[in-house]
């Protein structure tokens, strides 16, 4: 199928479908996934069950609300139980073609199986992302992520059947990196926030100059709230002189799920694959479009290892309303993670408000580090900075000016502003930056 280069639409119909219509879509693919699972999944047979709940308790989207979630525990418990695949997979080995894995970073790593058509599906969603960011098929593209067990190692195949030019960079060292990027002038990447805006200062101090040398015009990023923090994009988008857009995705779903439009007002997810539910962190109730609370994914199309009521551990909103782009997906806008917000003073804090504060005051290298302890049974937190080698003030004026801004943003102020030397700080990373350290020994689970 030819497309028109100029079309900005990758699948105009699908992506600009009235409300309605979608969520009638929405509805028939809820009803057959449901069933499916039930008839072919051990664990949701027994939980729907334990519940009262049947399939054919699906009438209307809503209806979704009167089944019982899962969560990352529902699949490291049910992983390898009855069959390799375990008690979630709703389909025999035979018929998954590939598997990816979670980093394991909160526990034990879990499978993500892919039938066929699901591969598919997922690549050809994958495509829809890199057209909506404007890539088109006279692109070089330079896909920098991990290929090691990783759900987004093959989103390079999207691109690919979108027909750019591919190079499967994977994880290389800077070094390496630079060189093809100044080698081959691709004008498409894909890496972290953290990494993207590093490479950039790495290319300065060896003399390559992002905006001159290389041919970058647009950067993806993933894996790290930065992409849509505004002024985390900005400091990126000034080193490289390219656009910056943020992609979402779940090693439970597909590799990017969701992805920023020219808008940059949030970012469409893929409504057709999934049904999302923001809920109450604490009582699981559901909230309505637009409230704030921890993101609720149903896969609308995925039967390997269907997710029925999958809470994300992720803080966000969704909005329904249609875009100023055209589209009528809805766009899920991330906070931060459950598991790492931390509340001081009765307020909830996120690592992303201090990172906004931290990559938009000048005088600063915008590297930080976060410590979160407890004293005299509350809880408190530090930041770690580093003020930049060209900066007159003192160290004590930095950390004043910096503790004022973490104020007057956040509501509260840090115990203290530690200030290093440019370079002092060890959070650079070529893969995810590890930014917050949770020295508490008292359970502040919410």
């Amino acid at each position: 199928m030819s497309r028109d280069i100029n079309n900005k639409y990758w699948d105009e119909e699908l992506e600009t479908l009235p409300r309605e219509e979608l969520e009638k879509r929405q509805l028939a693919d809820l009803q057959e996934i449901v069933k499916f699972a039930y008839d072919h999944a051990p664990y949701y047979k027994r939980s729907f069950d334990e519940a009262g709940v049947k399939p054919e308790d699906i009438k209307t989207l809503k209806d979704i609300q009167k089944f019982p979630f899962i969560n990352k525990t529902t699949q490291r418990d049910t992983q390898g139980v009855g069959s390799f695949l375990g008690e979630l997979a709703a389909v025999p080995e035979e018929d998954v073609v590939f598997i990816s894995t979670s980093s394991g970073s909160t526990g034990v790593p879990t499978m993500s199986p892919f039938t066929k058509k699901d591969f598919d599906e997922f690549q050809d969603t994958e495509s829809r992302w890199f057209w909506q960011i404007g890539m088109r098929p006279n692109d070089r593209y330079v896909h920098a992520l991990n290929f090691s067990l990783y759900v987004g190692g093959p989103d390079v195949i999207g691109a690919q059947n979108l027909g750019a030019l591919c190079i499967w960079g994977g994880t290389l060292p800077s070094e390496r990196l630079l060189f093809v990027l100044k080698t081959y002038q691709p004008t498409v990447i894909w890496t972290s926030p953290s990494y993207a805006w590093q490479l950039g200062e790495k290319a300065l101090k060896s003399g390559i100059d992002p905006k001159k040398d290389l041919n970058i015009k647009k950067i993806i990023v993933a894996g790290e709230l930065g992409g849509s923090i505004d002024a985390t994009r900005k400091a990126i988008e000034d080193i490289w002189g390219a656009e910056v857009y943020d992609f979402y995705g779940l090693s439970d779903i597909f590799g990017a799920c969701a992805a920023m439009c020219e808008a940059k007002d949030g970012l469409h997810i893929a409504e057709n694959h999934i049904l999302v539910e923001t809920v109450d962190i604490h009582t699981g109730e559901v909230l309505e479009p637009g409230q704030v609370g921890e993101l609720v994914f149903t896969t609308l199309r995925k039967h390997a290892r269907p997710l029925i009521r999958f809470r994300t551990g992720d803080i966000g909103r969704i909005d329904t309303t249609k875009c100023s782009c055209g589209r009528t997906h809805g766009r899920i806008h991330i906070l931060g993670r459950k598991d790492d917000m931390f509340i001081v003073s009765a307020v909830n804090v996120f690592p992303s408000d201090i990172e906004a504060v931290v990559r938009e005051h000048k005088g600063i290298t915008g590297e930080y580090l976060i410590r979160i302890f407890e004293k005299d049974f509350t809880n408190k937190y530090a930041v770690e900075i580093e003020k930049s080698a060209d900066n007159p003030n003192s160290d004590d004026e930095v950390a004043a000016e910096v503790t004022a801004a973490l104020k007057a943003r956040i509501g509260v102020k840090p115990a203290r502003v530690v200030v290093h030397p440019d370079g002092g700080l060890n959070t650079r990373s070529e893969h995810k930056s590890k930014r917050v350290i949770d020295e508490r020994n008292l359970d502040y689970n919410i």
